[in-house]
């Protein structure tokens, strides 16, 4: 039987992560959203509660205490904070958790130890490509093999690129089939070029183009094994999932309590039945994409192949996030269209889930 209800040990990460949103990453987003880079104090801050080190495997420092409903949780508190921000804090998830999982011995303690120690270690990925029909499964990239090396081609794009790491988890087909490479990311023939989005400024992503980079085989993610791709985007899907509803959580939030507060005609807009029917619709979206997104997390931590719970939950956020974030915006009027108030943030923010693939990973 399905069972939601949190655990206490979860219901204090919750409480945890919500008072350091609260405190630290709420007051920065719109900063770091004009600055379009978040800054290295509050990375460290974050590192410092274990968001994604406690997921990590024992023998390399980690907590062990890998599961996917909690991770899901944290990623919604600190979206609901701020998604650009959140993406950039959960970032070592995405080297990390994809060599915990598929990742040989010698990888493992090769690249593990980084992730789990004091300092902030940011991780990279780069999975979506820049062509209309870009697929996880079936990269236009290539990985071909010569000797003891892969030599790598193709172009890659929304690669989150945080200073302090060394290299980049690139996927490219071997003979048909997706696989992961670590590229150090001053390899000859890799160049980054950064991106200008609509939304979520302050991650700092780029385009990469490979030319002809050549990888050790030792570097090839999991081996001979390979990797267990539709494990690996269903993990990615409901992250993003739960970063959605997290965006949309705060749209909502800013909403309502604008119309508690805004009068127009003698009385609260909030009374006003489309504004009252319109905030209704949203709570329920929410929690609806909520619930789907926790069946999604749910089947993965039962050990179930969760691709198509993970799929439909994310592409139900897509829709929800930002029709909350469309919505929060036309409550608030022309409060909400300009850059003084946050929801016009959240709308542009809201819109690149459409495009989003693997940003983080639970």
């Amino acid at each position: 039987m399905i069972e939601f209800d949190p655990t206490e040990e979860q219901e204090l990460v919750v409480e945890t992560v919500r008072q350091f949103v609260e405190n630290e990453v709420r007051p920065a987003a719109r900063e770091c959203d004009e600055a379009c880079e978040v800054p290295r104090g509050l990375l460290d801050q974050a590192h410092e509660l274990g968001l994604v080190a406690n997921a990590l495997p024992e023998s390399v420092g980690g907590g062990g205490e890998r599961n996917a409903v909690t991770q899901c949780l944290i990623a919604e508190e600190l979206a609901w904070g701020d998604l650009a921000i959140a993406l950039s804090i959960m970032s070592p998830s995405l080297t990390a958790l994809p060599v915990a999982d598929f990742g040989t011995e010698e990888q493992q303690q090769r690249v593990l130890p980084r992730f789990a120690g004091p300092n902030f270690t940011p991780g990279s990925i780069a999975l979506v490509e820049p062509r209309f029909d870009s697929d996880p499964f079936r990269p236009k990239s290539t990985a071909k093999r010569e000797g003891d090396e892969y030599v790598i081609d193709g172009a890659k794009c929304l690669v989150p690129w945080l200073d302090g790491d060394e290299q980049v988890l690139v996927f490219a087909s071997e003979e048909g089939r997706a696989q992961g490479f670590l590229v150090d990311r001053n390899s000859e023939g890799l160049t980054a070029e950064a991106e200008q989005n609509l939304g979520v400024q302050a991650l700092g992503s780029v385009e990469l183009t490979l030319s002809g980079v050549r990888v050790s085989a030792s570097d090839k993610l999991g081996g001979d094994a390979g990797v267990n791709m539709p494990a690996l985007v269903a993990r990615g899907r409901v992250g993003l999932a739960a970063m959605g509803v997290g965006v949309a959580r705060a749209a909502y939030d800013l909403a309502r309590e604008y119309a508690k507060e805004r009068e127009a005609f003698g009385a609260k807009i909030a009374s006003k039945q489309a504004i009252a029917f319109m905030l209704a619709d949203m709570a329920i979206e929410i929690d609806a994409a909520r619930l789907l997104t926790w069946e999604a997390a749910w089947g993965l931590d039962a050990g179930r192949d969760a691709l198509r719970e993970s799929t439909l939950a994310y592409q139900q956020v897509q829709r929800v996030a930002l029709q909350v974030a469309d919505g929060a915006v036309q409550v608030m009027g022309g409060h909400g269209y300009i850059r003084d108030y946050l929801p016009e943030m959240h709308l542009r923010n809201a819109r690149g889930f459409a495009m989003f693939e693997a940003l983080t990973l639970v």
